[in-house]
This record gives C-alpha cells, structure tokens and sequence, in this order.
C-alpha cells in the first residue's frame, strides 16, 4: 500500500474497500498500491453514505423480524432510502437476511445482515408501516434511527396469562368449527391455554422454534388427555371424545408466516417465499411429530368416531359466526394485535367464513369457496386498511387463519406415520390445495387493490459518474469491445 513515498503490502480484502486499487508490476511479480482519496467532501460522503445504508438496514432487520413479508420489507427500505437522501436502494431479502446495496454522490455501499428473531408481532408492522407512509421528502438519519428505535422497543401488548386464554378461546372455537361438542371445547381450552402458556416462557428463553413447538404439542396432548381420562374415570363421559386432541395444538399452526410466504411466492420474492415456507413446513412437522408420537404410545385415535353436532341451520348459522369470530379474535391476539384490528378482523373473518361454510353446505366445490372468501376477505381489508391505520395482512390473515385446514393436516401427517400412506396422500394434497386457494385468493385481491402488484417495475443499475478518474496511468486497451 502506498501512502506518500512508502509502500506497504497488506493483503487486498483489508484495503479494498478504503479507496482505489491499483495494480503494477510485470512478470508475475505484482503489488496493490491503494490511492488514498484525500477529498473531504468525497470523504464525508462515503461516511454519510454508511450511516444512511445502516439506518435502512435497521428498519428492514426490525420489519423482517416482525413477521413482515419480503415485498412489505423492500418497499419500506427504499422509501426510507429516498428520504434519508440515498438515491438508489436496491435489497435482496431471504426470511433470515438482508443483502443491500445504496447509490449515492457518486459511490455505493453493499452490507449484509442476519436476524435471528422468526416472530410475529402484528403491532409493530403496523406501526412501521405508518411510519414509512407519513415519511417526510427529507429525513435525517439521526431521527429515523430513533423513531425507528422508539418502535422496536415496544413491548407486547398482552401478557402471559392473557395471551394463554385467547389461545384457548382460539382453539376451543377452533374445535366447534371441526364439529367438536362441549367436552371437546371445554378441554381444547385447557390445553391449549396450558401450551400457550409454556410456548411464551420458552420463546423468552430463546429456545429453539422446532423444539418449542414439539414439547409444546406434547404438552397440549398431554393435557388434552388427560383431562379426558379424568373425565371418563369418574364417568362423566365415555371414550368417544378423543379425536378433539388435534384442536388442542391449533395454537400452533403457523398461520401468519404461512400466509405471506405464498404472497411472497405469487409476487416472485423466491428467495424469501421458499425459506418462509421452509420454516412453516418444519414447523409443521415437529407439531405433527408430537401428535403421533403421543397418541401412537397411548393408543390414542384422532379420528372421530362419532358424526358430532347436529344443529338447525339458523342456530347453526349463528353457532358458526360465533365461533369463528372467536377463533379469529383469538388468533389475532396471538399475533400481537390490537383490540381495535383483531375486533375488524374477527368481524370479517366471522361474516366470510360463514357464508364459505353455508356455500359449501349447498354444493359449492370448497376449493372454489374457500379461494372466492380469501379474495372477498383480501377486498374486505383493503377497505378496512383505508379508513384505519390498520395493514391490509393484520385485517386479512386473522379472517383466513380459520380456513387453513390444520385438523385434517395433522390427521393426514399422523396417517402417513401410521403407513397409511394412500388416504394421507389424498388428504394432503386436498390440504395444499386449500392452503393455496386461500394464497391466491388474497393475492388477487392485491393486484386488483395494488397496482405495484399487477405491473412490475424495471430496476436498472445507475451511473457512476467520474470513471474515467479510476483508470490507471499504464492501462492501454488493446481494442473496444461491440455488443
């Protein structure tokens, strides 16, 4: 490295990105001479620059974290980009990282960061949605980083024990919807509550998601049981009742994550849709593993053995609203939600899965009913998104969460572990395709609601200006090159 008369050899990865390399030598004797670029002005931009890129860095670390989707990310990057004065962003953005490069006064800067936090907290994506909407034309940095700080260091808006009770509320309503009796509500509700509750002390812990969710849904199956067993030892109820176990680890289903991994599929963010989706799969799994590994040493069935319910329809078509408007409030609730959009969400998710239900009763094909509720829910929390500061996946996911299939999923994984591989075969694939239904419905409503979504921008890379200023004193082309 050359510093006035002196040069000093250092490997090149250490001075590469302190200012222009230049090579010399012949005959395979080589040094890297480093021009040190003395400007202040050119100096104080590359500082700024890095201080701009890490702010934007920080928002899409804190939105990523929150369980928002990879379009969600990008957009709020590049507006906060624009007003903290960087005048191209451009990010690469997986479930777990953030690869980003800036332009701007001439130069570019490229980070990239991990997080390791996989959550959901509804609450905080929405509030650093308002925050990038009501961006000024000019922010500087020192002010977005403390707003951006401000909004990170909420807490949860509900505790423990009230996060376990809308668990329970969540599932038990959860268990009706899946013709489940008050015995099978009642116990539904302890259990989950009781995995609910061991799910938060363990994520405070930072434990593992995998084998969370694998001791949690032992925990619920156990307690499931066993609240079944007493109740059947002291002859309140007979054996009839066991199938209801697989409502008692609902609370697990990884709805959110589920949801916008499809959306980041249909919008071509592959990289963060596939992981996503990865994640919700080994979740899956573990849960599912829990259930078989519980029910197989306990000879427990999880197929119902009675046909449940029978209601007339307008006591039924009432019992139904209900319960889903439960389920969905509950859900919400688990998503860090507030009051105001879970009570919104429950609404929409109560009326449209209602009338899904009724259809279906009537003949529709439930794939057809359940994609036209997930694009009348999409439209419906558009609208709600307008007139609230609420985002339109607060509004929609919570509604469409009571249509994802998780009894009949669970049931079908636990078949396939007991080697009745054709029927779960079948009822998987009927699964996946409800669960794809329900993606393509909200997405529908996106692009019919979202022209960013229908119409894809081009992304050039910009200019470097000065190039000629890099070019090394012995640098003779031998000829130009044609396209």
């Amino acid at each position: 490295m050359r510093i006035g008369a002196k040069t000093t050899y250092l490997p090149r990865h250490i001075v590469a990105g302190a200012g222009l390399l230049r090579r010399e030598g012949a005959l395979g004797v080589l040094k890297w001479s480093l021009v040190i670029d003395k400007d202040p002005h050119h100096i104080a931009a590359h500082s700024r620059l890095a201080h701009q890129s890490r702010v934007v860095l920080n928002l899409g670390l804190n939105m990523l974290a929150a369980g928002a989707s990879s379009f969600r990310v990008k957009d709020g990057m590049a507006r906060l980009a624009r007003a903290v004065g960087i005048e191209e962003h451009h990010a690469q953005v997986t479930y777990t990282e953030i690869a980003t490069t800036a332009y701007a006064n001439g130069t570019f800067r490229t980070e990239l960061a991990e997080q390791r936090v996989m959550g959901v907290n509804a609450d905080r994506i929405d509030r650093f949605g308002t925050f990038v909407a009501n961006l000024p034309e000019h922010l500087l940095v020192e002010d977005a980083e403390a707003a951006i700080d401000h909004i990170a260091a909420r807490g949860p808006l509900y505790s423990t024990p009230i996060s376990a009770l809308a668990s329970g509320v969540a599932c038990a309503g959860f268990a009706f919807l899946n013709q489940g009796g008050p015995v099978e509500c009642a116990s539904v509700f302890l259990a989950a509550l009781c995995g609910q509750a061991l799910r938060k002390r363990l994520m405070a812990w930072k434990m593992n998601h995998f084998g969370v969710w694998m001791v949690c849904g032992m925990f619920a199956v156990a307690t499931y049981m066993l609240t079944i067993g007493i109740l059947g030892t002291v002859g309140i109820i007979d054996s009839s009742h066991e199938a209801g176990v697989v409502s008692a680890v609902l609370f697990l289903v990884p709805g959110f994550p589920l949801v916008t991994s499809i959306l980041d599929l249909i919008r071509q963010d592959f990289s963060a849709g596939i992981s996503r989706g990865v994640y919700v799969v080994m979740l899956v799994i573990s849960t599912a593993v829990a259930i078989w590994t519980m029910t197989n040493v306990l000879h427990w069935s999880v197929e119902p053995s009675t046909p449940g319910y029978v209601l007339p329809p307008a006591a039924l078509l009432i019992a139904r609203a209900l319960a889903t408007f439960i389920a969905s409030y509950g859900f919400a609730m688990l998503f860090n939600t507030p009051w105001k959009a879970a009570t919104v969400a429950a609404a929409i998710g109560a009326i449209i899965n209602t009338s899904r239900l009724t259809a279906q009763d009537l003949g529709l094909a439930p794939l057809a009913a359940v994609g036209c509720a997930a694009l009348v829910v999409g439209l419906l929390a558009h609208l709600g998104s307008l007139f609230t500061r609420f985002s339109r996946v607060t509004l929609s996911v919570p509604a469409v969460v009571v249509m994802i299939p998780g009894v009949p999923l669970y049931r079908a994984i636990t078949a396939l572990n007991n080697g009745e591989v054709l029927d779960s075969l079948s009822s998987m694939l009927t699964v996946i395709t409800v669960i794809t239904s329900i993606g393509v419905g909200l997405a529908v409503a996106r692009m019919i609601t979202d022209r960013s979504w229908l119409m894809e921008a081009r992304h050039d890379l910009p200019r470097l200006p000065g190039s000629e200023a890099t070019i090394p004193e012995n640098f003779r082309p031998h000829s130009t090159p044609r396209g």
